[in-house]
């Protein structure tokens, strides 16, 4: 099924573009077959700079994503118009700018914690929630918004609930016990101090295990009559920082209905294929799950980045799928907490929200 392509690439604002999402964002987009940024946007000490002035680029690839000589505006809908805008800001600035970017008639996907929970705020994942984004017009009715907010998840909970959702469909999920190694990009730039992170185990972080233990439940959860049921599966979380660049790795063990073998489990993570698959979303890797055979692996060094093109970082991997004596199977978990968990799910959910005519242009 190949999803309707735009006549013309849609005009798209990037806020908080001078940080790394940002920059991933920028990076992602430069070259995106159906979005073309017009608007780079950031705070007041950035704004009326070139972008090549503003930021400093971190990642690699062509700096600044060729728009060094685009002037960066002020986070405002007046200043940045845009059908859609891709937020990359801190939670604080996003709780008055989004919405203000919503109310002005922009669907906004934002990276930001700030919405997450709302009642009528999709918190999307399209392998494993696409008809929650149905939630946007409850949210449009309920706020008199033209526009919408709609949010992808913390990266650690996208990682979790990514292996989780096939075992959900196939099984039910009904305890999951996770203990995560998380990699020092999650904490932005320049993120945990050298001296505290190099050599050691940083065995808190701040927020986090609240996030995974709740939003998976919501991701996991049916739409009925307009609100999200949360999954009645119960999340035990615990977040470790630890002295990689880019991948969280996560040891997972999960009770499930039936007690299914790990075979079983296996081959249900082996066979999964989901909405943007089917759809052929540029972002969309061909397989979401990559299933490793060998007992070394995945290693965030040697898989993170697997991938072609818009679909790099995008895959989840899992490996040494095996009998848990506690709840019944275990394995290891690695994402790219940057890309899948962060701007890429936000351009990876742009693409559903157009290809199920959600754009208003």
């Amino acid at each position: 099924m190949t999803p309707p392509q735009p006549r013309q690439r849609i005009p798209v604002t990037v806020l908080g573009a001078t940080g790394v999402v940002g920059q991933r964002f920028v990076r992602r987009l430069a070259n995106h077959p159906w979005f073309r940024v017009d608007h780079l946007a950031a705070s007041e000490r950035s704004a009326g700079q070139r972008y090549g002035e503003a930021c400093a680029w971190r990642l690699g690839g062509e700096p600044h994503g060729g728009l060094a000589d685009l002037e960066v505006r002020a986070c405002d809908p007046s200043a940045a118009p845009a059908p859609i805008v891709f937020s990359a800001l801190d939670s604080g600035p996003a709780k008055e700018i989004e919405p203000a970017y919503a109310r002005a008639g922009s669907l906004v996907f934002s990276n930001a914690s700030a919405f997450r929970m709302a009642v009528d705020v999709p918190l999307l994942v399209p392998e494993v929630n696409a008809d929650h984004l149905d939630l946007v017009d409850v949210q449009r009715e309920a706020r008199d918004w033209s526009g919408a907010i709609v949010t992808n998840p913390n990266c650690t909970s996208t990682v979790l609930v990514m292996a989780l959702a096939p075992l959900h469909r196939a099984f039910g999920v009904e305890k999951v016990f996770v203990a995560t190694m998380q990699a020092t990009s999650g904490a932005g730039y320049p993120g945990v101090p050298s001296l505290d992170i190099l050599s050691n185990v940083v065995p808190h972080i701040s927020g986090e295990e609240e996030k995974v233990e709740t939003e998976t439940q919501k991701m996991l959860g049916t739409l009925q009559m307009g609100r999200i049921v949360p999954a009645a599966a119960t999340v035990s979380a615990m977040c470790h920082r630890v002295p990689v660049i880019d991948g969280h790795t996560e040891a997972v063990s999960v009770q499930l209905r039936g007690n299914p073998a790990p075979e079983e489990v296996a081959e249900a993570l082996r066979t999964w294929s989901s909405v943007p698959q089917e759809m052929q979303l540029p972002s969309a890797p061909t397989r979401p799950i990559l299933l490793h055979g060998e007992p070394s692996r995945p290693q965030p060094r040697l898989d993170v980045e697997y991938g072609e093109g818009a679909a790099q970082g995008m895959a989840v991997h899992v490996g040494r799928v095996r009998r848990c004596p506690m709840l019944g199977v275990k394995f290891t978990l690695l994402g790219h907490n940057t890309e899948r968990g962060a701007a890429g799910a936000s351009v990876l959910n742009a693409e559903l929200a157009h290809a199920r005519g959600r754009i208003s242009l």
